[in-house]
């Protein structure tokens, strides 16, 4: 089995559109009805409620993500923290190092949903740290 991408589910398309496309600066592909970031190795898709609601009446609900992180890995958590300064209100942790070596922080984006934005630690170098 592969996992193709993750959906979200919203009131509001175009707005967390929008914010994707600046957040991962990938251009969208789809409609105000449904959209797709095409990224490496993964498929980041946004849908409207009515277009959930031609698989089944309660198959997703908008707003109410209680228990799904979105990972982002990036090359450098701090440069980003700073070129996403003016696109993100809602900061729930900033860049952090992690006690397992990652740094990270992490945000909500316009509907409420927690993105997480990582950088994987590097093996210590033979020698130690310059």
């Amino acid at each position: 089995m592969k996992l193709v991408n993750a959906r979200i589910v919203t009131r509001d398309v175009p707005g967390l559109t929008t914010f994707y496309e600046s957040v991962t600066g990938v251009a969208p592909v789809g409609s105000d009805e449904y959209v797709e970031f095409h990224l490496r190795g993964a498929t980041l898709a946004i849908c409207s409620a009515s277009v959930i609601r031609l698989f089944e009446q309660h198959a997703g609900t908008t707003v109410t993500n209680r228990s799904i992180i979105l990972d982002f890995e990036v090359d450098d958590v701090d440069l980003e923290r700073t070129r996403l300064d003016g696109i993100v209100s809602d900061w729930i942790l900033e860049p952090k190092t992690q006690p397992w070596g990652n740094r990270t922080m992490m945000f909500r984006d316009p509907d409420g949903n927690p993105v997480n934005v990582f950088s994987r630690s590097r093996p210590k170098p033979p020698g130690g740290w310059a």
